[in-house]
């Protein structure tokens, strides 16, 4: 397991999986259907509603965006920002029906910084793409796969939330076959196997798993817990890393951006800490930079600062 390999910390920083699953199969398959049958104009109404019972019930969650949209905003935040908030989450979650499905002609999809991944894959070499869950990782996941534009593999836990896990993928089993998953003993091996292949392998790093090694960051004008283990695996594949943020622009818009991030990170033993610290501080400073750029595509609804 990555973990094992990497080290482990105990941290508070991973208590997001512990929240439970909101989604069951009964209304998930219910939204399918609405979604199929009757059209995303009139699913998308259907959010409307959807989304105030979540505003009213999900006490927690309703905090944590209070609290987030007051420090990405540098001002007080209000109902109607925290219910915007929830919309757009619950608008991602909706336009994965259809980029699952295939249907890219719904969507309008600007690319910043495609030519990145074209210099890499002439190189015939693999690179680590880095996202976050900041809008929507789906959209480039399926552009990527369906629309064969780049050879990706996704490096992404499938434990927690099940229920959403098992319908989505069972919506496209091809890009559910793209997966690995973190906690196997394999998983570095078939990490190294894709990358020589010429595969990217792509990965959130705003999460904490129990098993992570942790490092702190400045993030929105406070210290929060970010992992240490995107650092430590680029730095053990010794392989590009590049930044992706999807960001959902409301309606069917969408922006993809990539950004250069490093062509080989190198460790020093003596100093492993401190440089892995700095590089997941240059990470979050850019995470920061496109919160700031789309405030309410921030979809970690749990206590983030410590």
């Amino acid at each position: 397991m990555i973990q094992q390999v990497l080290g482990t910390k105990a941290s508070e920083a991973d208590r997001w999986t512990t929240l439970p699953e909101r989604g069951t199969p009964a209304s998930l398959r219910m939204i399918a259907w609405i979604a199929v049958h009757i059209g995303r104009s009139a699913a998308r109404l259907l959010l409307y509603p959807v989304t105030l019972y979540f505003l009213i019930t999900a006490r927690a969650a309703r905090r944590i965006s209070y609290q987030y949209l007051k420090r990405v905003r540098g001002s007080s935040a209000r109902f109607w920002h925290v219910f915007r908030h929830f919309h757009c989450f619950a608008a991602t979650i909706l336009d994965r029906v259809y980029l699952l499905r295939g249907e890219f002609e719904r969507f309008r999809v600007t690319v910043h910084g495609k030519e990145l991944l074209q210099r890499q894959i002439e190189t015939g070499k693999g690179s680590i793409l880095l996202g976050s869950h900041l809008g929507s990782f789906e959209v480039l996941r399926a552009l990527g796969v369906m629309q064969r534009g780049f050879p990706l593999k996704v490096l992404m836990d499938t434990v927690h939330n099940q229920n959403i896990s098992r319908f989505f993928d069972a919506l496209n089993p091809r890009i559910a076959g793209t997966v690995i998953v973190p906690d196997r003993p394999d998983t570095l091996i078939r990490v190294k196997e894709s990358l020589d292949n010429g595969y990217f392998v792509g990965m959130l790093g705003d999460r904490v798993f129990g098993g992570d090694k942790t490092t702190q960051c400045q993030f929105l004008g406070a210290p929060a817990t970010f992992p240490a283990g995107p650092i430590l695996l680029a730095a053990m594949m010794r392989c590009p890393v590049i930044l992706f943020f999807g960001l959902y622009r409301g309606g069917n818009r969408y922006e993809i951006c990539f950004e250069h991030f490093a062509d080989v990170i190198v460790l020093e033993r003596d100093r492993r800490a401190d440089e892995t610290q700095l590089w997941m501080q240059r990470y979050a400073e850019r995470l920061e930079y496109y919160a700031r750029l789309a405030p309410h595509n921030w979809f970690n609804f749990y206590p983030f600062w410590d």
